[in-house]
Formats: C-alpha cells, structure tokens, sequence
C-alpha cells in the first residue's frame, strides 16, 4: 500500500533535483564574475522561494498538459496515483544521472517522458495525445525555443557592442542607456510575470488596457528610480573613481554628488572587478606556448647531461627512509560545515577548465582550444560591463521570481494529482495545489539550488562562450523574450533551451562561428534528445512492473 510519506519523499527527491540547476542556474552563472557566489545563490534560493509561494499556481491540471486522458482511471484511482508516482521516480532518477555529469535536461520535459512512459504501460499508445496540443509541442521546441532567443540574443548584443561598446565614449553612453534599458527589462519581466509565472493572482482575464497600464507603470517607474538613484552612484564610483564609495552608500542618490574626492586610487586596488580574469588573449596564448617550449628545451637538456651519472641515478632511487608522514587529523565538526556550504563554495568559474570530472568527459566536453575560443572574443571596457552587472542582478532575480512561480508547480503536478485522489478518491480534471505543497517544493528547490546546482554552473557558463556582464544580460533578457512569446502561443518551451540559444547567439556575434563550443552545444541537444525517452523507459517499465506483478490476495 502506497503511503502518503513516500510519495512526498519522492516529490521532494524530484523538486530537490529540480533546483540543482535545470532551467534556473544558468541566469545566474554569467553573474559570478560581479557578486560573490554566496549571494548569488542566497538571492536565487530567495526569488525563487518567494515566486513558488506567493505567485505559484494554485490550481494545476491533474495530467501535464494532457498528455493521457484520465477517463481510464476513473475505475480505479489508485492506479492513477500509482502512475505518477512512477513518473516522479523515473524523472528523478535521470535528472540525479544527468545533473552529476552536467548534461543540461529540461526538468518538465523529463515529468512529461515520465508521464508518457505510465501512459505506455496503463493506456497503451493509442491513449496517449500525439497531436500539437499535446506531445508534439514538445519535440516542436527543441528547434523553435534556441533559435528565436538566439535571435533575440544577436539583435540585443549586437545594438550593445556597436551602440554602447564601440562609441567614441562608452561610458557615458553606457550611463544614458542605463534607464533605457532598466526600463526596457522591468517591463519585458513584468509581463514575464503577469504572463507566465503570476498564474494564480487571475490575470489571464485582465484586458489590454491594464496590462498595458502595468507593464508601462513599471517600466517608467523603474527607470526613473535608477535615475534618481543608481546613476549618480554609477558617477561617482567610474567617473570620479570614489574607490571609498560603498554599495550600500546607492541609497543616497543625488546626495553622493557633493560627495567630497576620494584621493588618488590606492596601488594593486580595483576599481571594478575583472570580468575576464584568467581567460586567454591572442597575446597569453603565445607567450604560454613560448614558455612552455623553454622548459620542455631546459628539461631536455638537464636530462641528457644527468644521463652517464650512476650516483645520481642511485641517489634518486634510494628508499626515503627518514621522512616521517603523519596524517592531520579533522574534527567531525569541520567537515560538517564544508559539505553543507560545498555548492557555493566551488569556485565554478576555475572548474570550467579543469574539474574533478572523467578525463574522458572532459576531453568530450572541451577538446584541447577552449582557450583559443576564449581568445577570439572581443574584451571590452571593464567600467562599461561593469554598468551591466547591475541590469543582470535585476534580470537574474525576476527570472528566478517567474521561474518558481510556473515551473515549481508544473513540477508538483504528479505530486498534486497524487494528493487530490488521496483526498477525493476521485480522478478530476483539475487539482487544487494547497499552500503547503507549494512551501514544500520552494523549500526543495532551494536546497537543490544550494547543494548541487553547481554541476550544471561550470558547464554551461564559460565552456559554450566567453561571458561578461554584457554577454550575460542580452543573454538573460534574450531567453525573457523567449519565454514571454511562446507562453502567450503555448508552446511548452524550457528555459535551458532558451538560454543555450540566446549564448550561442551572443557568442556568435561577440566573436565568430569559431568563438563557440559546439561540442558543448550538442552535449545539451543530446541531453533533449534522450530525456523523453529515457524518462519514459523507467517509468513505464517501473509500473508495468508493479501492476503486472503476481498477487496471491483472496478474490473479492
């Protein structure tokens, strides 16, 4: 008999793989090089808590987008709720498998081959709707989602490199495009928001009028508060170079203008942090190859002349019997603290290039040029990407908001069936999401967030495409787009599709076709490729196993 505990352990097991970076962590990797990594994931565990609690979906279709017609469960209810739980277990399971080896799956895509697989077992595949109202949209978004946001991506950073970048002065033309582009992204959230991620506050019946209303309101709103607030703070740190001025020191708006001079900036002190530290240049690459060829010459050359000595050769050999080895011991407290904190204390940045992977997966995964790729993108002026670091704050944490609002409860959709036929004994239409469901997968997704999210971090940051601040928020906003249009055509597109897109199409323009990793591209098409399948597979064979199994009970 199926216990109300073990679905939800199973649930938490999903919604906990969930948060280890499908779909989410890849908004926030590209800010690493402008915020601590701590606050980063404190910021993303916030904002996307707060989407699934207070803007998550409180009614949900009992059946993910329609997949399997549940008129065939209505005999027997618990068959229904023994399905779901199959397909929580068969999406878990290969979200486990593929976040460990950093293979970027869509999560509802895995919940929709988890349904598709109890579908085949229960149904048959006659049961299961194949038209574009149902699966086919799925295998549709595979090619429409990464193209239309790598357009939206080009279109953004393109206007950014040549309007902004290149201007005979950057900075200041960064500074005016600043409330532009504030307002610009407030209001393509907002309707990420109302559209996507707001579904139980009802306003799917709002008219054009206020919908319109909002999205302006905000839009200005908040560009006159970056006005008022955030362009004398950017003037005073850049311009003037107040190497004093604190963060929270912003509050002060216009008053930071009669903010006396700092003195002259402090040698080895940053004004800005360097957003391509240790990436290659055209320049290090060479330099690298020249040293590297004067010490394999000097080792050469050490060695022949050591060749003809016999003591040496014997010296060099001879047991090491007087050096004492002691193994420091740790106490059980210390390493506690470590594993808790060990998703963000992993600097995912230097992991990009060499991890604790397989060398083989590595090898697969980089090839022997990153650097070379790295090397063909353009640098820019670090005080201008720094002015962007502030617009991907912004883009990153509504994106999250919007992110636990809608995909948190489309990932408590089995697990909401489950509940609502343990309550009704009955197979309806549309199950009520309570409250608690929704805290219990906010909480979920923040410890998968925290603990694990980083397998995904390093792979889909540097290794497609050099990053920066600017990269990063037409990335980030590219993939907003993205989402925004196919919500309102309903088509079931996954943010991982949208934001690999919208990086390819930022690093194509950056650089040049040569500037990409497509080895890294395919590895996240064939992660696409095979979820459905591959979901579908455990699930079905878990339940076709459990309902065909022999049973010894007495007849009734």
């Amino acid at each position: 008999m199926l216990t109300l505990r073990s679905l939800c352990d199973f649930g938490l097991f999903e919604i906990v793989d969930f948060g280890s970076g499908h779909d989410y962590w890849y908004t926030f990797l590209v800010l690493l090089r402008s915020a601590i990594e701590e606050l980063t994931v404190c910021e993303g565990v916030i904002m996307e808590f707060t989407g699934a609690v207070l803007a998550g979906s409180r009614v949900t279709g009992t059946i993910k987008n329609d997949i399997i017609a549940i008129e065939a469960f209505e005999i027997a209810p618990s068959v229904l709720m023994l399905a779901m739980l199959c397909a929580l277990i068969g999406s878990s399971t290969f979200l486990t498998l593929a976040t460990k080896i950093g293979m970027p799956v869509s999560t509802n895509h895995c919940i929709i081959g988890g349904i598709i697989g109890v579908g085949f077992a229960t149904v048959g595949a006659n049961g299961i709707d194949w038209s574009w109202e149902g699966v086919s949209q799925v295998f549709a978004a595979w090619g429409i989602a990464p193209c239309i946001s790598g357009i939206f991506g080009a279109i953004l950073f393109t206007f950014t490199k040549y309007g902004v970048m290149k201007a005979k002065n950057p900075l200041l033309v960064g500074m005016i495009t600043v409330p532009f582009f504030y307002a610009l992204t407030s209001g393509i959230l907002t309707m990420l928001i109302v559209w996507k991620g707001a579904a139980s506050l009802d306003l799917d019946d709002w008219g054009i009028t206020p919908t319109v209303g909002t999205i302006m309101g905000v839009a200005v709103g908040v560009a006159l508060l970056s006005c008022i607030f955030l362009l004398p703070y950017i003037h005073v740190k850049l311009v003037r170079e107040d190497w004093k001025l604190k963060t929270w020191d912003i509050i002060k708006g216009p008053l930071l203008l009669r903010r006396p001079a700092a003195g002259p900036l402090p040698d080895g002190h940053m004004l800005v942090p360097d957003y391509y530290a240790g990436h290659a240049t055209h320049e290090s690459i060479a330099t690298d190859a020249a040293m590297h060829n004067a010490r394999r010459d000097e080792e050469s050359a050490r060695s022949e002349s050591n060749s003809g000595s016999d003591e040496k050769s014997a010296a060099l050999y001879a047991p090491q019997t007087d050096i004492a080895t002691t193994v420091p011991t740790v106490a059980p407290a210390e390493n506690i603290i470590p594993f808790f904190f060990r998703g963000v204390m992993i600097d995912v940045v230097d992991e990009q290039k060499a991890t604790s992977e397989p060398k083989f997966l590595q090898r697969l995964l980089l090839g022997k040029n990153l650097d070379k790729k790295h090397a063909i993108v353009e640098y820019h002026d670090l005080k201008v990407e720094h002015l962007y670091s502030f617009l991907q704050v912004m883009t990153a944490a509504t994106a999250a908001f919007a992110h636990g609002a809608n995909d948190v409860s489309n990932a408590m959709g089995p697990l909401a069936a489950i509940y609502g036929v343990w309550q009704t004994n009955t197979t309806g239409e549309d199950s009520e999401v309570p409250i608690c469901i929704l805290i219990f997968g906010g909480a979920a997704i923040a410890i998968g967030l925290w603990t694990y999210g980083y397998n995904l971090m390093r792979n889909l940051g540097n290794r497609i495409t050099l990053h920066s601040p600017s990269r990063g928020f037409c990335m980030e906003l590219g993939a907003a787009l993205t989402v925004v249009m196919t919500t309102r055509s309903s088509l079931p597109v996954s943010t991982t599709q949208c934001i690999i897109g919208a990086t390819v199409g930022v690093g194509l323009c950056a650089g040049d076709v040569k500037a990409i990793n497509w080895r890294m591209v395919i590895w996240a098409y064939a992660g696409w490729f095979i979820t459905l399948p591959c979901t579908a597979l455990i699930s079905g064979c878990l339940l076709a196993f459990v309902i065909n199994a022999p049973s010894w009970a007495a007849p009734l």
